[in-house]
């Protein structure tokens, strides 16, 4: 045995080692990269549980799917696949066993990635710690338990086959499409679904509802989606999930942004920022907002939502939606806050944005544990009211929705 450790450690000094070494490294880091970029933690990842184990549950119109343990863990995890095996899953949707997943697997755009990213990725999850974790059993309705069907669903609305680059078009343009529409898979939240839960080609990034939140318009439309917003700005946002009265991340995309979009270095977010601003605009969902807060101040009557906000809100966010301690807090000219059906609204005041990578003063409190059904959507009305000018109203009976949503 000593000989052969003596006799490796004499190879990895030697040039041929010392490359084989570095290439190795390089590699993992790639990996490393690429799986921030596909934002593989956060859907590989349930409550409480070791990171890439698994368990996460999703709970589509048929049912509720688990997602897998995808730690090296040869028994639970992927310790067991081979390189061809973990290319055929992301660019294909089919299993070692040849089982066909189901589509809620973004293997629609991870079919975009070339198979040098794709093992760069598989050599990444195999350095990490084996977890022995097995996920629940799917809890899907007949006749969707039957994965047989998929075949026919890939043959409908799978478009297999890797990004070509644009001749016509930049580098900057080239490596911005491949991050969306492939690891990134931006058109998976932010693209509805037609009647078989395929994305929408014909409006594309135009928007779409994700468990109670809305994923918004981030299409080239000047009116509905982000081609007003400057480069500089979709990169803060992308960096710190805000760009000061555009727009606030709050639930899943705080999400990506903390797990995956502020990882990414600066020319990669700038070449999705030039991608996004130059896609086809979709006028569809809620137009761009004109902000109020010149003619904004505190009301002479107060309410029980005005109270609640004096008493929980206004020091951050001031009676014109200005902010005060930090332009995170800007609500003036936020989607959010004119959406008559409060669905994002909602989430961040019952869940907050409690994200550690934030500085403080940039952190949503969760305000569902501490006032009651009342209290929320008298708040939640002021708010849409006062802030977004909208005769609307959140009732109770929302809230309460949205609350055994959240647990369920």
């Amino acid at each position: 045995m000593r000989t052969l450790v003596y006799g490796l450690l004499a190879y990895l000094m030697t040039g041929a080692g010392m490359s084989l070494a570095s290439e190795d490294a390089a590699m993992l880091e790639k990996g490393k990269y690429l799986a921030k970029a596909a934002d593989c933690v956060a859907c590989h990842t349930a409550p409480g549980k070791e990171p890439y184990a698994g368990g996460l549950a999703f709970e589509l119109p048929f049912g509720t799917l688990y997602s897998p343990n995808i730690t090296p863990d040869r028994e639970t995890g992927i310790g067991g696949w081979s390189d061809e095996q973990f290319v055929k899953a992301l660019q294909e949707g089919i299993g070692p066993e040849g089982d066909h997943y189901y589509p809620a697997f973004p293997y629609t755009s991870y079919t975009k990635m070339p198979r040098e990213d794709i093992l760069a990725i598989k050599a990444y999850l195999f350095s990490l710690d084996p977890v022995e974790q097995s996920a629940p059993e799917n809890d899907i309705a007949f006749p969707f338990n039957q994965r047989w069907g998929l075949y026919f669903w890939n043959l409908l609305f799978l478009d297999e086959g890797r990004f070509e680059p644009d001749p016509d078009r930049s580098e900057d343009w080239n490596r911005g499409a491949y991050l969306v529409t492939g690891p990134g898979h931006c058109g998976e939240c932010h693209t509805p679904r037609n009647l078989f839960q395929a994305m929408d080609s014909s409006e594309r990034l135009a928007g779409a509802d994700l468990g109670g939140w809305r994923a918004y318009n981030i299409s080239g439309s000047d009116s509905h989606g982000i081609g007003t917003w400057t480069e500089e700005q979709l990169v803060n946002y992308f960096r710190q999930g805000y760009a000061e009265g555009l727009g606030v991340a709050g639930g899943p995309m705080a999400e990506v942004v903390e797990l995956s979009l502020r990882h990414l270095n600066d020319r990669d977010l700038r070449a999705i920022a030039t991608y996004l601003k130059q896609t086809e605009p979709q006028a569809t969902g809620l137009p761009r907002p004109t902000p109020l807060a010149d003619t904004l101040a505190a009301p002479e009557q107060p309410g029980l939502g005005s109270k609640v906000f004096a008493e929980a809100c206004a020091s951050c966010h001031q009676w014109n939606g200005e902010g005060n301690q930090s332009p995170a807090a800007t609500l003036a000219g936020l989607k959010t806050v004119h959406d008559p059906k409060a669905r994002n609204l909602m989430g961040i005041l019952m869940e907050g944005n409690p994200a550690s990578s934030l500085p403080v003063n940039h952190r949503m409190p969760d305000f569902g544990t501490i006032y009651n059904d009342y209290e929320l959507s008298a708040l939640a009305t002021f708010v849409l009211q006062h802030f977004g000018g909208l005769d609307a109203e959140v009732t109770p009976e929302q809230i309460r929705e949205r609350q055994a949503a959240a647990l369920h």
